[in-house]
C-alpha cells in the first residue's frame, strides 16, 4: 500500500494521467487524419473488426480438452489486477461466440446478423456483453484501439448552416473516411492504406456508406458555398478529433432495455424531432431539428445491447430488420441512415420458444445468430463464481475449507440429466465433467454422456440462489467465526421451499435428493482429508516403506529377514504385505508379478546409481498411506479424538498434530477444524470406517 497521503490537491494531481488525457482529446485536420490512416491503417477498422480486435488483445490459452482443442480467450477470465467481473467455465460457447464475430471482421456474413446470447437465467449472459461494451470502453482510450470521427468547424459569417454553432459535432460519430466522396473513396482508401497493409479484407470496411442526414446538409451546403472545391471544404471546415467510446456518456455504446408494450416507442432506437427547433428551421424535415440520440444512433462505430430482446414489441422489430442486413436505420422525416455497430441481444428459453411459435418473426429468426449461454457444468468452474465474491479479503468470516466447494457441487448437479448408462452414477459424471480420472473410464465415455444429454445445463440452479445462501449464512446473527458446509447445506435446502422458480413439488424433492447426495459426497471427502492428515507422518511412512521393501526382496529373492531386535531370521512378513498391497488392490494371483515388478524397477534404478523413492510412485504412496492411516485410527480412539472423552497425554499430543496440520496445510481455523474433527468422531463411532 502507498505510503503517500492524499490531503491536498497537488497530491492527489499528481494521480492523473495528463499524457493520457492529451492523447485522447486529440484533434486535428483532415489531412493529419489522412496521415495517420496511412500509418495506421486500423483507424479505419469496422465496429466489428475492433471488436474482435480488442478481444484477441487480451491473449489466448489453448488447450486439449476430450481430445479437442479448445481456445480460452483470456478477455473474459479474470486477470491479474483487472478489477472487473469475469466468465468461468465457458470456454466452448465463448469460442462460438468470438469465431461469430471473427466471421463478421472478414465481412464473411455474421456482420449482418443479429447475435442472440440464449440460455437460462443467471448463466452469464448479461455479464458477457457487459464485459464487451466495457473492454470496447477501455480499448477506445488505448493505441492500439484508436478511432476518430470529426466536427464542422464554421466561422460566424456561416453559423446559419449549423443553426447557430461554430462548432457542430457529427451527431453520429461517423468516421472522417466517408467525407470522401463515395465514388472516390475505394480507390483513396486502396491507395491510402494499402491491401497487404489490413488484415482485413478491404471489402469488409464500410467504403459504400453515406453521411447523416445533419453532416449531410452541412456537407452540401458548404459544397455550394465554394463552388464545389472539396478541398476546401474539408481543409477549411473539418475538425477530426479523437473518438472515446463511453456507455455513460451514451458515445458508441447502446443499451435498450424494453419497457411495456404500451410505452414502447421506436423513437428510443432511431431518434425524434426536437419540436423546440422545428420553428427556427421552419421544417421538421430540416435535420437539424432532429436529434439523433436514439439507441441505434449513438451506438454507431461500437455496440448496441439488446435487454431481453424477444419481449420486443412488433414495431420495433422493423427497425431491427433493417439495421441487421442493411446496416441501415429509418429516423422519422429522413432517409435511411447508414449504421456500423454490433447488435447484440440476449433472452431466456421462454421468449426464445415464442419466438420460434410465432410465425410473423420468421424474418428475425432468419436474421439471427443464435449462441447457447448454459449453466457451467463443471464444478471448479463453478466454484471460482463464488470464491471471487466471497474471499478473505472481502469478508470477515472464516469459510471452511469445501464449503463453497460442495455448494457448487450441488449446483452442478441440478444442472446434469441422469446418465443413460446405468453403470454410471450422477456423482460420477459429475466428476469426468469436472476432469476427475475415474478407473474404467475413459474421454470416450465423457463425449458418450454429452452425446446422450442433449440440451444439458439448460435447466437447473442458478448461481445467483447459492449467492444469496451463501450470503445469509455470512450475514446470519446465528452464525459466529466459521461458515463451514453444513451451514450452508441447510440453508441451500431451506429455501428450496420459497425458490420463485421451482415449479413443481418433485422438482424441490429431487433438489434435496441431491443435497442428501452432496452431503455423502463430503462425509467421503472429510474422511479421505482425515487419511492423509493421520498418515502425513513422513518419518513413519519412510519406515513404513522401507519395511515393505526388505520384506518384498527377501519374498521375491526367496531369503529370510532377520529382525534388527532379537537377531532372529524368519520368513518374509506375508500379512504386513498383503495389508499394503491391497489397499491398492493388487489381487491374490498377482501379489508375486507386482512384487517382482517393484523389484526389477528398484534394480534398474540402482543400475543407474539412481536411489528408489515411493513418493515418485502414486499407488504405492496411496497403499502406505491408507496402510498407515489404519494403523493410527486404531491407536488413537475417535471417540477421543473429536474431544468427547478423556484424553491422556499421549492421545492429546496426536490431536494436536493433527488439528496443527488441518490448520498450517488444509486451511481450516480453529473452529472449523474442531468442527471436523467431531464431525469424523460421528463418522466412525457409528462403524463406518471405509476409506474412499
Amino acid at each position: 500500500m502507498s505510503e503517500k497521503s492524499y490531503q491536498n490537491v497537488s497530491e492527489i494531481a499528481r494521480l492523473q494521467n495528463q499524457e493520457l488525457y492529451r492523447a485522447i482529446s486529440w484533434t486535428g485536420s483532415f489531412q493529419d487524419y489522412l496521415n495517420l490512416a496511412h500509418q495506421e491503417p486500423d483507424v479505419l477498422r469496422t465496429a466489428y473488426q475492433r471488436m474482435f480486435d480488442m478481444i484477441i488483445s487480451h491473449g489466448t490459452d489453448v488447450y486439449t480438452d476430450q481430445k479437442k482443442e479448445i481456445t480460452r480467450y483470456l478477455f473474459f477470465y479474470d486477470l491479474p489486477n483487472q478489477g472487473r467481473e469475469a466468465v468461468f467455465g465457458l470456454d466452448i460457447p465463448l469460442m462460438r461466440l468470438v469465431n461469430i464475430f471473427k466471421g463478421a471482421a472478414c465481412g464473411y456474413g455474421p456482420e449482418r446478423r443479429i447475435i442472440l446470447l440464449h440460455g437460462p437465467v443467471g448463466s452469464a449472459k448479461s455479464s458477457i456483453v457487459r464485459l464487451i461494451k466495457r473492454g470496447l470502453e477501455d480499448y477506445s482510450r488505448t493505441d492500439r484501439g484508436k478511432l476518430y470521427t470529426f466536427n464542422w468547424i464554421l466561422p460566424p459569417e456561416m453559423v446559419r448552416i449549423s443553426g447557430g454553432e461554430t462548432t457542430f459535432p457529427n451527431p453520429m460519430n461517423q468516421d472522417p473516411i466517408l467525407l470522401v466522396p463515395p465514388e472516390w473513396r475505394r480507390q483513396v482508401v486502396t491507395d491510402l492504406i494499402g491491401e497487404d497493409r489490413f488484415r482485413y479484407p478491404i471489402e469488409s470496411l464500410t467504403l459504400d456508406y453515406d453521411l447523416d442526414p445533419a453532416s449531410r446538409l452541412i456537407y452540401n451546403e458548404l459544397l455550394r458555398h465554394y463552388n464545389g472545391d472539396w478541398e476546401k471544404v474539408v481543409s477549411n471546415h473539418v475538425q477530426v478529433r479523437r473518438l472515446v467510446l463511453s456507455e455513460k456518456d451514451r458515445v458508441g455504446i447502446g443499451t435498450f432495455q424494453p419497457k411495456d408494450e404500451k410505452n414502447q416507442d421506436s423513437t428510443e432506437l432511431t431518434g425524434d424531432l426536437n419540436y423546440r427547433k422545428i420553428a427556427e428551421y421552419g421544417s421538421d424535415s430540416d435535420p437539424r431539428a432532429f436529434n439523433f440520440d436514439g439507441e441505434f444512433n449513438i451506438a454507431n462505430r461500437g455496440i448496441v445491447e439488446f435487454i431481453e430482446m424477444l419481449k420486443l414489441d412488433v414495431a420495433f422489430l422493423y427497425d431491427l430488420l433493417g439495421a441487421t442486413q442493411e446496416h441501415k436505420i429509418k429516423p422519422k422525416k429522413f432517409a435511411q441512415t447508414d449504421i456500423d455497430e454490433v447488435i447484440i441481444g440476449h433472452t431466456n428459453e421462454a421468449e426464445y420458444k415464442k419466438l420460434l411459435g410465432n410465425e410473423f418473426m420468421e424474418a428475425l429468426r432468419d436474421r439471427t445468430i443464435k449462441v447457447d449461454i448454459p449453466y457451467i457444468t463443471r464444478v471448479s468452474e463453478e466454484q471460482k463464481i463464488y470464491a471471487k465474491n466471497f474471499h478473505a479479503g472481502r469478508i470477515k468470516k472464516h469459510i471452511a475449507p469445501h464449503t463453497l466447494e460442495m455448494a457448487s457441487m450441488w449446483s452442478v448437479l441440478t444442472r446434469l440429466q441422469p446418465p443413460t448408462n446405468q453403470n454410471i452414477s450422477l456423482i460420477q459424471k459429475m466428476k469426468l465433467y469436472d476432469g476427475k480420472l475415474i478407473s474404467g473410464y475413459t474421454v470416450d465415455t465423457i463425449k458418450e454422456l454429452r452425446k446422450n444429454s442433449e440440451g444439458e445445463a439448460m435447466t437447473g440452479i442458478s448461481p445467483r440462489y447459492v449467492q444469496d445462501k451463501l450470503s445469509a449464512v455470512l450475514v446470519s446473527e446465528e452464525v459466529s467465526g466459521c461458515i463451514n458446509p453444513f451451514m450452508v447445506m441447510n440453508e441451500l435446502e431451506k429455501g428450496l421451499r420459497n425458490h420463485t422458480l421451482i415449479t413443481s413439488e418433485e422438482q424441490r424433492e429431487n433438489y434435496r435428493e441431491i443435497l442428501a447426495l452432496v452431503k455423502e459426497e463430503y462425509e467421503n471427502v472429510v474422511k479421505h482429508e482425515l487419511q492423509r492428515v493421520i498418515s502425513a507422518d513422513e518419518e513413519s511412512i519412510t519406515r513404513l516403506c522401507a519395511k515393505y521393501i526388505d520384506n518384498v526382496k527377501a519374498y521375491t529373492l526367496k531369503e529370510s529377514i532377520r529382525d534388527k531386535y532379537s537377531g532372529n531370521r524368519m520368513d518374509p512378513d506375508e500379512k504386513l504385505m498383503r495389508s499394503i498391497e491391497e489397499k491398492i488392490d493388487v489381487p491374490e494371483n498377482r501379489k508375486d508379478d507386482f512384487r517382482s515388478e517393484l523389484m526389477n524397477f528398484i534394480g534398474a534404478l540402482a543400475l543407474e546409481h539412481k536411489q528408489f523413492d515411493y513418493k515418485q510412485n502414486e499407488r504405492l504412496l496411496r497403499a502406505l498411506e491408507l496402510k498407515l492411516f489404519e494403523d493410527s485410527r486404531d491407536t488413537l480412539k475417535f471417540s477421543t479424538l473429536g474431544g468427547a472423552g478423556v484424553l491422556d497425554k499421549e492421545d492429546q499430543g496426536k490431536l494436536d498434530v493433527i488439528r496443527k496440520r488441518l490448520i498450517t496445510e488444509y486451511h481450516y481455523c480453529e473452529d472449523c477444524a474442531s468442527d471436523i474433527l467431531h464431525y469424523a468422531t460421528s463418522i466412525f463411532a457409528r462403524g463406518d470406517t471405509k476409506i474412499p
